[in-house]
């Protein structure tokens, strides 16, 4: 077969380039990966019918836990607290209730967690909180002031399972990278079971967190947040305020699906399968995906890591 001139660069590439072995596949001696699901309380009746479809969805999943969110200012603690304790009457899950110090008292936070372990809810999710949109931090006066505290709190309460947030690309309103890793260490030594991270979309940040963690003293279980991203522009939107950065390729995969969201899902699959492989190529059996309550592409990413309904 006859080549043109201008193919020969192309095929001498193909023959000295480096070659790249494909990410490990586990074969089905394996173990999956151990997954947890976090889902928001819904604020009308179309969006609790879409809730419980997305419970129902990847309850056979068998997660090790799904968490409910808390709005900004405690907005839907009522909510939350609604969901939670459905969840423990009417299904199988083991639910995680979010729990902040915003706006109430030491006393009031502890009579939420004690109504908590009185309907059997039996883990928390203890997080400092987020203030309403464009107000500053401000710890109630007769409040826990921090997570930190709130853990505490919680340990004198109840023998409850404690997760705490960590953020691999530092806190945005954090002194500095090592001030909010000495505050992730407050929490855990408060009494805190875990940590799971703030999403992100490249691996070796959170890997790289991993490492200082470890240098820091820290060898409690460090769980990854997984966010696929079904909308690029919500998401960019969102990574700006809470500290995530989008990385450039990650733009150019969504580049141009805006009107196409067939598209734009099976991309969304395609990274978030990827970002988990890479993870558990490097050891990591455990992952938390922040749902957004739309069940399809979580179920459909978990087949493809090889969960199945059980």
């Amino acid at each position: 077969m006859n080549h043109a001139p201008t193919d020969r660069p192309t095929l001498e590439r193909w023959l000295t380039g480096p070659r790249f072995a494909a990410l490990p596949v586990r074969d089905a001696a394996q173990p999956p990966p151990l997954l947890s699901f976090e889902f928001f309380p819904p604020r009308t009746e179309a969006l609790e019918a879409q809730l419980w479809g997305c419970i129902r969805r990847l309850e056979p999943l068998r997660p090790r836990f799904v968490s409910v969110t808390y709005g900004a200012g405690g907005t839907t603690q009522a909510r939350t607290h609604a969901t939670v304790t459905r969840l423990v009457r009417e299904t199988a899950l083991v639910p995680a209730a979010h729990l902040t110090c915003i706006g109430a008292s030491r006393a009031e936070v502890d009579a939420v967690a004690r109504a908590y372990w009185e309907a059997g809810l039996r883990h928390i999710v203890a997080l400092r909180g987020d203030p309403p949109p464009g107000a500053a931090y401000e710890p109630h006066p007769d409040g826990y002031a921090y997570a930190a505290d709130l853990v505490a709190g919680l340990r004198r309460i109840g023998d409850f399972e404690i997760s705490v947030a960590a953020y691999p690309e530092t806190h945005p309103t954090a002194i500095s990278p090592a001030d909010d890793l000495d505050n992730l260490k407050r929490k855990l030594d408060a009494g805190a079971t875990r940590a799971i991270t703030q999403y992100f979309f490249d691996a070796h940040t959170f890997l790289d967190f991993l490492d200082r963690c470890l240098a820091a003293g820290i060898t409690a279980p460090i769980v990854p947040g997984i966010m696929p991203v079904s909308n690029f522009a919500q998401a960019a939107k969102f990574s700006a305020m809470c500290g995530a950065s989008i990385p450039d390729w990650l733009a150019r995969m969504f580049d141009g699906t805006e009107n196409d969201p067939e598209t734009r899902r099976m991309v969304a699959a395609v990274v978030a399968a990827e970002q988990v492989r890479v993870l558990q190529a490097n050891g990591i059996d455990e992952f938390h995906f922040y749902t957004l309550n739309r069940p399809d592409l979580t179920y459909a990413i978990a087949h493809i890591l090889g969960v199945r309904p059980g």
